[in-house]
């Protein structure tokens, strides 16, 4: 019995110190807000004549995502294997899509119903398993939740459809991501001086 109880003090410390590591980053979760942010301005300034330069952006976007994920993960505890699995996910279709950007662009625009739906469940479990420490972890229930319906829409449209809908999508997903990066930083700082106080 008390073994069982110093090893939930040691998890609770252990999960007391991450919570401070992460809290600590809470202003680099803003700069990378703001960097999406920018990021869907700019792809939304596109028409479907960019393909290749929509290709890069959507590689360079999965690269960050995937970053963003691994950071998660070094910083996690009960969800690490959720956050590495989805950087590793991110980071190979960026990968894919610098090195083939115009058959990204394509083939993008052909599996898009199943990226929004890959992308809204991802939100939704990752709008759960925040819940804890995130007052607006519901934001990133309804993103996730709308993301599937648009999966399901998406995946029903023609190709050239799908084009045109393919750029607004990497813009709206690129907003999102800025959005609710800006929201984790708020909620990332409460809970460091919560656990500072």
């Amino acid at each position: 019995m008390a073994d069982t109880e110093l090893d939930e003090a040691e998890v609770e410390e252990a999960a007391g110190e991450a919570l401070e590591a992460a809290a600590d980053l809470w202003w680099l979760w803003i700069v990378l807000g703001v960097i999406w942010i920018v990021i869907a301005l700019v792809i939304l300034q596109f028409d479907t004549a960019s393909v290749t330069t929509i290709g890069v952006i959507v590689g360079v976007m999965f690269l960050v995502a995937g970053i963003q994920e691994f950071l998660l993960a070094s910083v996690s505890e009960g969800w690490k294997w959720l956050w590495i699995l989805f950087g590793a996910i991110f980071v190979v279709a960026g990968l894919v899509a610098l090195f083939n950007p115009e058959k990204t662009f394509a083939t993008v625009a052909d599996i898009l119903g199943f990226l929004f739906l890959m992308v809204g469940i991802f939100w939704i479990i990752e709008a759960f398993a925040t819940r804890d420490y995130n007052d607006l972890w519901w934001l990133g229930l309804v993103s996730g939740i709308l993301m599937v319906v648009l999966a399901f829409w998406t995946a029903g449209q023609f190709f050239i459809t799908r084009a045109y809908v393919l750029i607004v999508f990497a813009g709206i997903w690129a907003l999102f991501h800025g959005f609710m990066d800006i929201v984790k930083a708020f909620a990332l700082k409460r809970v460091g001086k919560i656990t500072a106080g």
